[in-house]
C-alpha cells in the first residue's frame, strides 16, 4: 500500500466545501479556524470537460482569501493533471 504525504503550504490543494463548490488553490497557510489560500480556481464543467474559473470575479486575480475551515468538509492535494491545469491557467507557464 503506498501511502501518501499529507499536503503542506504551498501546496495546491482542493477543498470541497459545505455549499457543493470546489476549490483548487495554493495553500497558504492553515490554522483551526481558516485556509489561507492563493488564486483560488472554482471547478466548472465545460464542453471539453473540467475547466477552471476564478472563485470571485469581483476581486484581485492574485488575491488571497481567507477561507472559514467551518465552511470546509474536505481537504486534499490536488490530482496532478489538474494541478498541472490550475497552474497553467494561474500563471501561463505550462508544467511538463
Amino acid at each position: 500500500m503506498l501511502i501518501e504525504a499529507p499536503y503542506k503550504n504551498g501546496d495546491t490543494v482542493s477543498l470541497k466545501l459545505s455549499s457543493g463548490e470546489e476549490i483548487v488553490a495554493r495553500l497558504e497557510n492553515e490554522s483551526d479556524k481558516k485556509f489561507t489560500l492563493h488564486k483560488p480556481m472554482v471547478l466548472v464543467m465545460q464542453q471539453q470537460g473540467l475547466g477552471l474559473a476564478p472563485y470571485m470575479y469581483s476581486v484581485s486575480p492574485d488575491a488571497k482569501f481567507n477561507v472559514l475551515a467551518s465552511t470546509v468538509s474536505c481537504v486534499a492535494k490536488t490530482e496532478l493533471e489538474i494541478a498541472k491545469q490550475y497552474v497553467a491557467t494561474t500563471s501561463g507557464i505550462v508544467p511538463a
